[in-house]
């Protein structure tokens, strides 16, 4: 009794099953062959009801009545072999045949039927007839190396299970008993005729009607299989690394799935003419953070590194951190969202950051310097910051591939000098959208695991922790004003009028370009979906015209095409206080400054108040300044006077036409206080010049530059006390001046100078 009870293994089938995935509503997107070379899809829990009453009228008709075998139908098959003097029926149970797959390669003797008989009495005892059928359906031979009703659904008819008609049923049903009948153009007749003569029997028994029974005959064959689908054949590729022979029901919408694709493939079949040939997208949904789209590549060739996920990839970030900066600086009180912030020829320790546009501003408010992705005034805010601090910050978020030590980044960490991927990404955009949306619907509450990971499998939901009051990273006013900031990026070509449209989708986003034109990148969040964007080339080959806004920006907009419109985020005024800041420079206004009142972050009185206006005294004709040295006090007029340094005010007032400089000084008035008037634009100090030579051999000169406040001033330049001569207006001097270090001195007319240290070399 023990030995019999014993007889069967726990698991009766030990073989490896291909890896399918399927979509949130059942539909399969992928599947990868078992390690066997079999296409064995994994056992599902029951069978289709079609097929079960094919393959019991087929197989056994006293499926559910016997123990395991059915001793009338073995005589029978006994005296059929005998007079035949070979084996020409088997008198098999379906639960025998059960037995039969799982004693795999057995030769069919008679004593082999007797362990048959005495394991499928075993195998009724532990499991019920729906389980049984299930084995059996799960692992019958269906011809060629398909293996298992479902794989079979979908090699010959393109289909799930449940699909199938009751023809594709019985097809199927016949195939276990003679699988060879299926190969395309050969043996075509009698699997017709079995498959007829099953139907038949189907309707002598009442189970079709007559008009179904006619109508399944005029049904066709298989003919050249399918493909199985590949879908999301780069999902099915992470899937198989951690659940390898299993089916896995995916959060994947089958439609925007298939749509992304086809908005892929029609930028990779343009891109590819630019010799673009690879780009990612990831859609996530905001709530959940399941994730919708995932596709890792463009349908591409080997040999342009088709299999390679790209959204695990670590590629250059390009200016697609910088959100995360700007809100880190409003998040601790180190910037308001409309404070000024140079945008000038900047040199810091020989690293010298250039604007894409090659242009300058002189200042920029700080949401505009982040819609506008300039790089300057971005590397003189992490400068601000702190390496170190912005280093940390982007450590709390997550980032996998930001792990070597900030020192080796330096503040190039802004700009690209650091590596990312488009899941982190997603995931903490996807953590500020969340942060603000709950905050704002569930009384002023955080949770404690905001940054939950991105979500693939459907039974798995992601875990948010529990509500708290503690803020998670970033607080929801510096997050809102973040969004609100990367609403204004300048759109595609083609939809630049978008404020003006009420159907205009409401978006906060961002793109991104590395060095040498390698990564192209746009991340866009709504408040229900975010959706990533990675265009160029797995190689890490650059080419010309690859750019975030260019090549990237249109395939995001598409994407966000196929859902609805989303509402704006809700203000989380509960985390804000209104605050009077200067109209002019956007930081806290003090007495002088033109006020208005702004909604700003709660930690935004730790900012610094207005350092730009000042009170100046002028005659009374308003044209020129004075001071007591030349003008009685009830003549004096005061005014507050918006005055940004030398070389800001030179770019600032070529780009805004509203700015006032400073009045000159009346005539025989002299200023009693120092007043810094001039400024090197160009070099920087220790700036290490190295001349070139023009075609014929020639040295050029090196061109030095500064700004000055008096459109009329004289300067005069001196190199190491020799003087190099004047210039007015537009102060420019070239210099031809042997190897060695110079003292560059520039002085005015009014006797202010400014010294700077530079070196020579030929």
């Amino acid at each position: 009794m023990v030995v019999y009870y014993f007889s069967l293994p726990k698991q009766l089938f030990e073989n490896q099953y291909a890896t399918v995935i399927e979509s949130s509503d059942g539909q399969l997107i992928g599947a990868k062959i078992a390690a066997d070379g079999q296409w064995r899809f994994p056992q599902t829990d029951s069978v289709p009801n079609k097929f079960e009453k094919c393959i019991v009228a087929f197989e056994d008709q006293y499926f559910y009545k016997h123990v395991g075998f059915n001793p009338g139908a073995m005589y029978h098959a006994f005296l059929q072999n005998r007079k035949a003097n070979k084996v020409v029926r088997g008198g098999s149970t379906l639960t025998q045949q059960v037995i039969r797959l799982h004693r795999n390669g057995k030769k069919r003797t008679y004593f082999e039927k007797v362990i048959e008989v005495v394991l499928a009495t075993r195998l009724e005892l532990r499991h019920s007839k729906e389980e049984i059928l299930a084995l059996y359906a799960a692992h019958a031979p269906f011809g060629s190396n398909v293996v298992g009703l479902e794989m079979a659904s979908w090699r010959y008819f393109g289909l799930q299970s449940h699909q199938l008609s009751w023809a594709e049923a019985a097809t199927l049903a016949v195939l276990p008993n003679a699988p060879s009948l299926i190969y395309p153009g050969k043996n075509q007749e009698k699997l017709l005729q079995k498959r007829n003569r099953l139907l038949k029997r189907l309707y002598e028994n009442q189970v079709i009607d007559q008009a179904t029974y006619e109508l399944s005959l005029e049904e066709t064959l298989p003919q050249k299989p399918f493909a199985v689908p590949q879908i999301a054949p780069h999902l099915l590729q992470k899937v198989a690394k951690k659940q390898a022979n299993q089916k896995v029901v995916t959060t994947i919408n089958y439609d925007i799935q298939e749509r992304v694709n086809e908005i892929v493939n029609q930028y990779y079949q343009q891109y590819k003419q630019n010799q673009v040939y690879n780009m990612a997208v990831l859609v996530v949904e905001v709530k959940t953070r399941n994730i919708v789209a995932y596709v890792g590549n463009s349908p591409t060739d080997k040999d342009h590194q088709k299999d390679v996920d790209i959204i695990d990839a670590p590629r250059s970030s390009g200016s697609i951190l910088k959100p995360f900066l700007y809100a880190s600086m409003l998040d601790d009180g180190e910037l308001l969202p409309k404070s000024l912030v140079p945008d000038i020829p900047t040199q810091i320790s020989g690293y010298s950051p250039q604007n894409y546009n090659l242009t300058y501003d002189g200042a920029v408010p700080a949401d505009r310097a982040l819609a506008r992705s300039l790089n300057i005034p971005s590397v003189l805010l992490l400068q601000e910051y702190s390496v170190n601090k912005f280093y940390e910050q982007l450590q709390k978020f997550q980032f996998r591939s930001i792990n070597r030590p900030p020192s080796n980044y330096g503040l190039s960490l802004i700009l690209g000098g650091a590596e990312t991927n488009l899941w982190d990404l997603c995931k903490s955009y996807a953590f500020m959208a969340g942060t603000l949306d709950f905050y704002t619907k569930n009384q002023d509450q955080y949770r404690t695991k905001e940054l939950a990971n991105l979500n693939y499998e459907f039974d798995r939901k992601a875990d948010f922790g529990s509500p708290t009051k503690q803020k998670n990273i970033l607080q929801p006013a510096s997050i809102w004003h973040t969004l609100s900031a990367m609403k204004e990026v300048n759109r595609p070509n083609g939809d630049e009028a978008w404020r003006f449209y009420d159907s205009s989708l409401e978006l906060a986003w961002k793109t991104g370009t590395s060095f040498g034109a390698r990564d192209a990148w746009a991340l866009g969040v709504t408040q229900d979906y975010v959706v990533g964007v990675w265009v160029g080339n797995a190689t890490g080959e650059g080419r010309p015209m690859l750019s975030g806004v260019e090549a990237a920006a249109p395939i995001l907009f598409d994407v966000f095409q196929l859902f609805p419109k989303a509402k704006w985020f809700a203000t989380p005024y509960n985390d804000m206080e209104e605050v009077e800041v200067c109209e002019k420079s956007g930081f806290l206004a003090k007495d002088n400054c033109p006020k208005v009142l702004s909604w700003v972050p709660k930690t935004a009185k730790k900012t610094e108040n207005c350092p730009y206006h000042q009170w100046i005294h002028l005659d009374t004709t308003e044209q020129f300044r004075v001071n007591s040295s030349c003008e009685s006090p009830e003549n004096m007029i005061m005014l507050s006077w918006f005055v940004l340094p030398p070389v800001m005010e030179w770019y600032y007032k070529s780009k805004n036409v509203d700015y006032q400089v400073l009045p000159n000084f009346k005539n025989g008035c002299e200023s009693q206080l120092q007043e810094v008037t001039m400024g090197f634009i160009y070099p920087n100090e220790g700036t290490k010049i190295m001349l070139t030579k023009n075609f014929n051999g020639e040295l050029q000169p090196a061109i030095i530059k500064i700004a000055h406040t008096k459109t009329d001033a004289t300067v005069y330049w001196y190199a190491n006390e020799i003087y190099l001569g004047s210039t007015k207006t537009f102060h420019e001097m070239p210099i031809l001046l042997p190897t060695g270090s110079y003292l560059m001195t520039v002085v005015d007319d009014l006797g202010y100078e400014i010294k700077r240290k530079i070196t020579i070399e030929q």
